[in-house]
């Protein structure tokens, strides 16, 4: 991995920050006495230090609460089908449309310096730059979630991260969570088996998990849409063994892959596609559709490809481009609207407002956030404004001394009559149909014992009553797993902690990019 190259440039004039030229940037302007040998006092007048260390303590913004360790790089979409019919989107205007592409591949639990071949979750950010305003998807590598109730996801992501007393991660924790939570059993069921740590991030899938709505506000008509990316090389994934090992030989390991890459050329490549519904169906169908715990199957909507991604230059710098990049399911475009799915609806606020915290208010005027086309007259001032302020423009609305132009409808809206009310979603046998028919398929694909394997070895960390209660949970599923894992959690404990074999380090969220 190399980031260094011979630039046959001009020596540029170093300047301080305001401009001013300076002669030597290693020196200080210091006081020294005729007899003390190599002292001196600094003194404030000298900009040079002073500026040089007050900058360095804030050269960081925050790090992400969940997905801070990630890989990030530019791309373009092109429009393979025409779609117009459900969307006037209009990344999909025409067959063979290009449109920017800024994308950001993270893992969840860990910090900026973890090891990025832990068993997690990857987020999956992108960002379109369409002449309509930008685009985001941010969803996981996986196609459902842990939870459906906004709620919970603090406490979700805290029961995957440090325990607030031993500040290390904590399998008790992690699994009491999810004993008391089972909504989330599907979810864990993908996690643990073969996908959990994929072998790069240029063989992953890309999910937006949520159901949005692609529409033609002109005419009022909309689908329900679940969004899915396939990489054209293949899924590809590593062992626990694998794993374990490269989180301590190369950390950076899917980092550097994924860079590489892109530097000597071969770009990675993922198809887009579409399960589309019609809202009729919606109504009678025999899974929540807004529910982010369930998947539909590809036999009731067959995978419809609409385009194709290609990673095709590396950031500049990071810094600029990736770290500071602001991503949020709330920022679309005319022809595509969120659904009723309260959790998307909980991330449409969660996102954006993170991005405030983090980077400032002014965000979305950072280079690697800013879309093509911005007239916002009404968001103004504030740190970090560097857009011109919108100088003498009115920033109060429908003012007589400066016309604006309308832009198109939103998709058509939902029609509600209901009763306010508090809501907490129960645990159903539903919850566990979609587990058990993975179950099927790891056993059709002999993945049933990495999959035992897998799970068992990060629960047999837990405390003996965690373990016996996520052995429950997994019962419900299939009778045999259950069964499976107490055999299994019996061996590992007399091997004993030093010699079981299970992932490094572990956790999971949501979303791809904060």
């Amino acid at each position: 991995m190399t980031s260094l190259r011979n630039q046959d440039q001009a020596a540029a004039v170093y300047t301080l920050a305001e401009g001013r030229p300076v002669q030597d940037p290693t020196t200080s302007t210091v006081l020294r006495g005729p007899t003390v040998r190599g002292g001196g006092l600094a003194l404030l007048e000298d900009t040079q230090l002073i500026e040089t260390l007050a900058h360095f303590p804030r050269e960081r913004i925050p790090e992400r609460v969940v997905h801070a360790k990630a890989a990030g790089a530019w791309a373009e979409f092109e429009c393979t089908k025409d779609i117009t019919d459900i969307t006037s989107a209009n990344i999909f205007s025409e067959v063979g449309k290009k449109t920017k592409v800024l994308m950001r591949i993270s893992t969840v639990a860990g910090e900026k310096g973890s090891p990025d071949t832990v068993r997690d979750i990857r987020g999956w950010a992108m960002k379109f730059f369409t002449d309509e305003g930008n685009y985001d998807i941010v969803g996981n590598d996986l196609p459902v979630f842990f939870i459906r109730d906004p709620i919970k996801f603090p406490s979700l992501n805290r029961s995957h991260k440090r325990h607030p007393q031993t500040n290390v991660a904590d399998a008790s924790m992690f699994w009491d969570f999810h004993n008391s939570n089972q909504e989330g059993v599907h979810c864990l069921m993908q996690l643990f088996g073969q996908r959990g740590v994929p072998a790069s991030l240029r063989h992953i899938n890309g999910y937006g998990v949520h159901t949005f709505k692609f529409g033609n506000p002109e005419d009022g008509t909309f689908k329900y849409v679940k969004i899915h990316f396939k990489p054209d090389a293949g899924v590809e994934n590593l062992t626990d063994e694998e794993s374990v090992r490269l989180a301590g030989e190369e950390p950076d390991f899917h980092v550097k892959d994924l860079y590489n890459a892109i530097e000597k050329g071969d770009y990675p490549t993922w198809t887009m596609y579409l399960q589309i519904m019609d809202p009729k169906e919606a109504e009678n169908y025999r899974w929540n559709i807004f529910d982010a715990t369930k998947i539909w199957p590809h036999k009731d909507y067959p995978l419809v490809p609409v385009g194709k991604l290609t990673l095709n230059k590396n950031p500049d710098n990071y810094f600029q481009d990736i770290e500071q990049a602001a991503f949020s399911p709330s920022t679309m475009i005319p022809g595509i609207g969120p659904s009723a799915d309260i959790m998307l609806q909980a991330r449409m606020f969660s996102y954006p407002d993170a991005a405030r915290y983090r980077v400032g208010p002014n965000y979305q005027q950072i280079p690697c956030n800013k879309a093509k086309y911005v007239y916002s007259p009404y968001q103004r001032d504030g740190p970090g404004c560097i857009n011109g302020n919108y100088g003498s423009d009115p920033d109060y609305v429908r003012s007589s001394f400066r016309k604006i132009k309308s832009g198109p409808a939103d998709v058509a809206h939902d029609e509600w009559v209901g009763r306010v009310s508090a809501y907490s979603s129960e645990v159903t046998d539903e919850d566990f149909e979609q587990a058990r028919d993975l179950w099927k398929i790891y056993l059709d694909t002999k993945d049933d014992e990495n999959f035992i394997n897998n799970l068992c070895g990060h629960l047999s960390k837990a405390l003996p009553e965690v373990q016996k209660e996520a052995v429950k949970m997994f019962a419900k599923v299939d009778e045999e797993i259950g069964k499976r894992m107490e055999k299994r959690l019996d061996e590992l404990s007399h091997i004993g902690p030093d010699h079981v074999k299970a992932p490094y380090g572990f956790m999971a969220a949501y979303g791809g990019g904060y």
